[in-house]
């Protein structure tokens, strides 16, 4: 979880907080809420939107934000400015105000001060009002003239007002905090603008930026609201909370749909049902804790803000105090494979521009090197078979013949037949240049010198038994290399090389390129039946591809008569590649990422990909995370420190530490050991689940071996 600036980060306080609250983990709920406006009746609107932020405070939420003027109605023209309407206003926000709670309650208002309209939103918050902020940008084009009736929040005279008995601040450069929820306001056509207020905002603190809007609705126009929407969540690293009139307001002139997005650093957390004939109330569970991560791991967002430090330096800051009760992240979709979009159409794009990542970075290293030729080991797994797919459309960019591919399959002391048979048949359908090298010849030789038990006849299956044969695989592939005139291209992938799942040095950690490096496990299955799907290399390569998809992943380097199960050794690759990603991309704590492979994982709900959709309880998840964070923490960092070249593919990144991960090679892990033990021993206190304490209890006690 993150931290307030000048607070020290403490340990969870488990007599008080649940791990299964979101509020534990950095998260809270905004809502937005969008009523059936009574025109020019702010009485009955007040009782209206009292009770949907009633609703919304049942939720649990934190803000809860309505659409702009929303108290009087929008479309009213010269009405705003008639004297009724204006006490009718005041007498409204005064009943919302004695309604405020917990929840920060944001709402658009006509107001009047110093002689001058303003457009405003006001803050009103546990029988307070926070502040009010007026909208600094009048549209006065098409269909709007607001400025017929308002004034720009650059003409107000004072910072502050005296409103409904108390001074509060009159300006939009204000935010509220409490603790680590921080929020923003604008209105509407502030967003529109080149420079919105928001930005300054955001860059005094702002995490959650709210936007009052009466946008009517024309074609198309919701779309490019969207995309605003996302634009400025993006750019600003926040949440971005849009919610806009609906039904009731006037439609002599335009129409209105009622639209509420919300988008956090981007990505689309929720949005309202358009044109509802009743009043809407939209949910989304926002993630603090990334925003603050993203925006501490982009200087140039930091860099930019001290830039402009006038205008951020005038942003004030108004705390207030909330308390949350425990509560269910319910309003947030957690996705099991953060590498692989759910969305078939998302997915195939991601698959699409994996691929030709891949083969642009391997065609230039061939044109930058001079050389006409690749090898590559072809084992018949997943691996390997995408790495030759790779190199075949490489060749093809380059007009130069399949045969130029340099295609060895090696079988060692436990090679299946089956993958055996599978590596042979696909390269003859690709149309490479294909070689069968036995390698137990030669690693007999060097287990001999080695004094290996196994040299002796005893049946001892170690690491060195193991190693060895990965070594003489690459030792051949290298010197194949130098005799034909070629270079290597390397197949292991970004999942196995967080693990240190590779043979250091001559093994299969080394290579002259390495064209998966920075591709998840579970996503090389997916650009393997997407090539399929595209029909790239014909039916009959296409056939063995689908075959080669269906087999269990295994290193094949132990005889017995049950093949050698990856997964049976490292654990799921799905929760490992979840925890790769919250890990490196995001930077949580064992706790936070816990508690969102808990969510993510608690289903089994069919996807767009063809991989498994498989189900891992809590306890599952922290035994299999403990693995996650040793070996990647601990024992494999100087596997990383050194890796060959290698396209980066995603934004999850690589691990080449010329990019994205820097980290020393003989460091401690003592941080993440300490924090995984706190996080079952918190998670065990506070379940209600007598069985999932149980496991947890044991898991432990167990070191979490």
């Amino acid at each position: 979880m993150a931290y307030v600036a000048g607070t020290p980060p403490k340990p969870p306080d488990t007599a008080k907080k649940s791990f299964f609250d979101m509020h534990s983990h950095g998260f809270v709920r905004v809502a937005t809420a969008v009523p059936r406006v009574a025109l020019c009746d702010p009485r009955e609107n007040a009782a209206r939107i009292e009770k949907l932020y009633r609703e919304a405070c049942a939720q649990q939420s934190a803000v809860c934000c309505f659409p702009e003027l929303c108290v009087s109605g929008y479309a009213l023209d010269d009405l705003l400015q008639q004297d009724a309407l204006q006490e009718e206003c005041l007498e409204a926000l005064s009943t919302l105000k004695r309604a405020a709670k917990d929840c920060l309650l944001l709402v658009g208002a006509p107001l009047r001060f110093d002689g001058r309209l303003f457009n405003c939103a006001v803050a009103l918050q546990n029988g307070r009002c926070l502040g009010i902020i007026p909208k600094s940008y009048l549209p006065n084009f098409r269909e709007f003239y607001e400025a017929r009736q308002f004034a720009p929040a650059r003409l107000r005279v004072s910072n502050d007002v005296l409103f409904l008995g108390e001074t509060v601040p009159f300006t939009p450069d204000v935010i509220f905090r409490s603790g680590q929820l921080c929020v923003g306001c604008e209105v509407c056509q502030d967003v529109w603008v080149p420079t919105p207020p928001s930005v300054a905002q955001c860059w005094r603190g702002a995490t959650i930026v709210c936007n009052l809007s009466a946008s009517n609705i024309t074609i198309g126009k919701a779309a490019y609201r969207s995309q605003l929407v996302q634009s400025m969540a993006a750019k600003n690293y926040c949440c971005y909370a849009y919610c806009s009139a609906g039904q009731g307001e006037s439609t002599n002139d335009v129409a209105w749909d009622g639209q509420s997005i919300v988008y956090e650093c981007g990505d689309f957390l929720a949005q309202s049902p358009r044109f509802a004939e009743d009043a809407t109330l939209t949910y989304a569970d926002v993630d603090l804790d990334r925003i603050e991560q993203d925006r501490s791991r982009d200087a140039t967002w930091s860099q930019n803000g001290a830039d402009y430090s006038d205008v951020v330096q005038r942003v004030r800051v108004v705390e207030f105090a909330r308390q949350s009760v425990p509560t269910p992240l319910t309003y947030r979709v957690v996705e099991k494979r953060p590498y692989v979009p759910s969305d078939k159409a998302d997915l195939d794009q991601r698959c699409y521009e994996c691929y030709n990542i891949q083969v642009s970075g391997l065609v230039q290293r061939m044109r930058s090197s001079g050389l006409k030729k690749l090898v590559i080991g072809v084992s018949g797994g997943l691996d390997s078979t995408h790495a030759l797919l790779v190199c075949v459309q490489a060749l093809d960019k380059l007009k130069l013949p399949r045969s130029n591919c340099l295609a060895y399959t090696m079988p060692g002391f436990a090679t299946g037949a089956e993958t055996k048979s599978y590596a042979t048949e696909l390269m003859e359908r690709l149309g490479v240049t294909a070689h069968t090298l036995d390698i137990r010849p030669s690693c007999e030789v060097m287990l001999k010198d080695l004094g290996h038990p196994y040299s002796k006849g005893e049946p001892v299956y170690d690491v060195t038994f193991e190693n060895v044969q990965a070594g003489e695989r690459t030792n051949h592939l290298f010197r194949l290399a130098n005799h034909q005139g070629a270079f290597v291209v390397g197949t292991g992938d970004l999942s196995e090389l967080a693990l240190g799942w590779c043979t250091y040095g001559v093994g299969d950690h080394m290579s002259h390129y390495g064209v998966n490096a920075s591709v998840p496990k579970s996503l090389i299955q997916c650009v393997i039946q997407w090539v399929i799907d595209s029909n790239f290399v014909g039916p009959e390569a296409n056939d063995v591809l689908a075959k080669i998809l269906s087999v269990e992943i295994s290193p094949e380097l132990i005889p017995g008569a049950v093949i050698q199960s990856t997964e049976d050794t490292l654990g799921p690759y799905d929760l490992h590649d979840f925890q790769l990603y919250q890990t490196t991309r995001r930077g949580f704590a064992p706790a936070k990422s816990a508690f969102l492979a808990m969510h993510a994982f608690r289903d089994s709900t069919p996807s767009s990909s063809i991989l498994e959709d498989r189900a891992f309880d809590l306890v599952e998840v922290l035994k299999h995370q403990r693995t996650f964070l040793r070996r990647f923490f601990l024992t494999s960092q100087f596997k990383r420190t050194c890796v060959p070249n290698a396209p980066k593919v995603g934004d999850g990144g690589s691990l080449s530490p010329r990019g994205d991960w820097r980290a020393p090679s003989d460091s401690s892990w003592a941080p993440w050991e300490r924090a995984w033990a706190r996080c079952v021993a918190w998670a065990r206190d506070t379940s209600d689940d007598a069985e999932v304490r149980r496991g947890l209890g044991a898991l432990a006690g167990s070191g979490g071996a």
